[in-house]
């Protein structure tokens, strides 16, 4: 594994995000802005960590896209948040990686971004998602069955 590698994808991601909060921040309001707008500080602040650490490392760290083809265009606040949603777990997914970096520090870091963003995804939707990489699990609840005559 890069480190290098692992951080660009973080920071590619963390574009995209900044991106796609823009978009859900414009399209919403009320208490769903404010989240939008929280969050997309938050992956502001990340990518501006990232970019450091980029630069620190001797390399050059990737520009954003003019423009990125989203899954969803929100017209609806359910469609703002499954956008928000699927955000959050691709960026969980592109710090996964970096988690398995040598650095202490970038393993903290990431564990730390990757619970962000969970947190972010479980306040908008409240369900247990399958962790990256993860095979899923089965459905706990019983399934009836006929009793037997």
């Amino acid at each position: 594994m890069s480190v290098d590698r692992a951080l660009g994808t973080a920071l590619a991601a963390e574009h995209a995000a900044v991106y796609a909060y823009g978009v859900i921040g414009a399209r919403t309001t009320g208490e769903l802005r404010a989240v939008a707008t929280d969050a997309f500080n938050a992956h502001r602040a990340r990518r501006d960590q990232l970019r450091t650490l980029v630069i620190a490392r001797g390399s050059t760290p990737a520009e954003p896209d003019s423009s990125y083809r989203l899954p969803v265009t929100p017209t609806t606040a359910a469609q703002a948040v499954e956008l928000a949603v699927l955000v959050e777990r691709g960026v969980t997914g592109a710090y996964l990686e970096l988690t398995a970096s040598g650095d202490p520090a970038l393993r903290k870091m990431a564990a730390l971004a990757m619970q962000e963003c969970v947190v972010r995804s479980y306040g908008l939707r409240p369900a247990i998602e399958t962790f990256p990489g993860m095979p899923v699990r089965p459905d706990p609840t019983p399934t009836a069955t006929a009793p037997s005559s």
